[in-house]
């Protein structure tokens, strides 16, 4: 898809959610809070460890050496897909659907083959996130907590990479980590999927956007964050530098740019020191229990 045919898809996209909301359209999704207030690496990290951090908050990110951590767009959908079907349901086992294809299309992937296509990225990184354990800890100087979650604990994945539109015998699921399971249903983070699925060629667009909608939603008086702070929160794996923090600054205002065709009313203004977010209406309403 050229970058003409991408602008088009993201401004028709952007009216169809101005016109609708996400919950009469159906698209009604949710995000970990955990991996919004920290998010996963946008790009191929070495190492079996990532840490991110926000303010006094930290998310530390621990998956075997042999399988490697989760990165990029792909493990961002499959935790809104997550989150969404454990709201749904309330329940810790999840039904991934009959057949791979079937599954893909929830995640607005086409199946395709070979060493790059979807299918093996899908796989890999399916099998890099469920893989992946998480410590969140908070550290202000006089109080520290910490909790370590196992996203998944039990995954059986049936399909054949090789007939993607075939049926299995047998379902395809996993089972959440129980802490995970009790922190996303607890405290979700409403996000809008089509929001989600037109910006899933960035990374940071799908963080920043998640952010953003989460931020808003509780907002009562302007915030300076500095571009530091932000780095910190978004973008750990640039280096920490000041040509590190160019680069991150000028990812994160082209990122930003993509956000605002679908969430305008994020009230935001962008200064050499930083980001000032100013009050404004939420993207999507959080969950009333």
């Amino acid at each position: 898809m050229g970058t003409n045919d991408k602008l088009q898809k993201l401004f028709a996209e952007a009216v169809a959610i101005e016109a609708e909301s996400a919950k009469e359209a159906g698209a009604l999704s949710y995000m970990a809070r955990s991996m919004v207030m920290a998010t996963l690496p946008h790009r191929k990290v070495e190492g079996n460890e990532f840490i991110r951090q926000n303010g006094d908050f930290t998310l530390s990110l621990m998956s075997p050496t042999h399988i490697g951590l989760p990165f990029g767009s792909i493990p961002r959908l499959l935790v809104a897909w997550v989150t969404t079907e454990a709201v749904r349901t309330k329940q810790r086992e999840l039904i991934l659907g009959d057949s791979l294809s079937e599954f893909m299309r929830a995640l607005d992937l086409v199946p395709t083959g070979g060493r790059w296509g979807t299918i093996t990225r899908l796989k890999e990184q399916m099998a890099r996130l469920f893989a992946s354990s998480v410590t969140c800890s908070y550290a202000d100087g006089k109080r520290f907590a910490f909790q370590s979650v196992q996203v998944v604990d039990r995954a059986s994945l049936w399909w054949d990479p090789k007939t993607p539109e075939q049926s299995t015998l047998w379902q395809s699921a996993i089972v959440l980590g129980e802490h995970f399971f009790k922190e996303i249903i607890e405290s979700p983070v409403a996000v809008d999927m089509r929001a989600l699925k037109v910006l899933k060629q960035s990374p940071m667009a799908l963080d920043i956007y998640t952010l953003l909608t989460y931020r808003m939603s509780y907002l009562r008086k302007s915030t300076a964050i500095p571009w530091d702070g932000m780095q910190q929160q978004l973008g750990s794996d640039y280096a920490q530098t000041p040509e590190g923090l160019r680069n991150f600054k000028k990812k994160f205002i082209k990122a930003l740019s993509m956000v605002h065709v679908v969430y305008p009313d994020a009230n935001i203004d962008v200064t050499e020191t930083g980001l000032i977010l100013k009050p404004s209406k939420t993207h999507v309403p959080m969950l009333i229990k």
